[in-house]
């Protein structure tokens, strides 16, 4: 368990975060969903770690109108929409300023499913576990939108592994998913960004640099074993 007040970067929080992951490692049957953008830093070491695939599932927080760092909710694929219905009842949202924001974040969403993926489908995850992976949740209304979303897809398992969560949200996801992996769940909370020395935002050149990466690596590893099968 990480005891130190901040992680430096989101790559050192994904080395920790894997550490405590190692009951996955190794395993054909698993594989991490990284959520872009900041998730995937994370996700790349954790996934490099236990020796398994990369990939991101995107969601798009719903940010409310004039505030748009407090989320009211997010979407996802498949046609998943999380409320926070504290910020919505709160702030009054009326239901068209609600669709109003989700359409305009279901076009981004499109957007960055196409410019990480390209036409490349979502790796397959039914009967898989599946390691949800972030550099941090506030409210979880983004994580929940994910968990939703993959639910749909018949995994055997969710497990989402996160370097910090406040209270709240640790609370709604354990709701939610199979496993809930950790490493820090302060009482005071009052950002993800307040948890990291470094919290530069990361690029989609640095996303598509990682998911590019990865995907060689797993290329090389798949081809290391039918290698040896042959020379025997």
């Amino acid at each position: 368990m990480w005891t130190r007040e901040r992680f430096s970067d989101r790559r050192a929080a994904g080395l920790h975060l894997a550490a405590e992951l190692g009951a996955f490692a190794e395993r054909e049957d698993v594989v991490v969903l990284a959520l872009p953008r900041g998730g995937v830093p994370v996700g790349w070491e954790v996934a490099r770690a236990l020796g398994a695939p990369l990939d991101v599932l995107v969601v798009r927080k719903l940010g409310l109108p004039g505030h748009e760092e407090l989320a009211m909710g997010a979407i996802a694929s498949g046609g998943v929409r999380v409320l926070n219905p504290d910020v919505v009842n709160m702030m009054h949202v009326p239901s068209a300023a609600i669709d109003e924001v989700a359409a305009h974040e279901l076009e981004e969403l499109h957007r960055r499913e196409q410019l990480y993926r390209g036409d490349r489908p979502l790796p397959e995850v039914r009967d898989r576990t599946v390691i949800l992976v972030d550099d941090g949740v506030a409210t979880g209304s983004t994580m929940l939108a994910a968990i939703r979303s993959l639910r749909t897809l018949g995994p055997r398992q969710i497990v989402v592994a996160v370097p910090v969560a406040s209270v709240e949200a640790a609370h709604t996801i354990r709701s939610e998913a199979d496993m809930l992996v950790v490493l820090s769940v302060p009482e005071a909370f009052d950002s993800v960004g307040r948890w990291y020395a470094d919290f530069r935002q990361t690029s989609d050149v640095e996303v598509r640099m990682l998911l590019a990466t990865a995907r060689d690596q797993a290329a090389i590893t798949a081809v290391g074993p039918q290698a040896s099968r042959n020379e025997r």
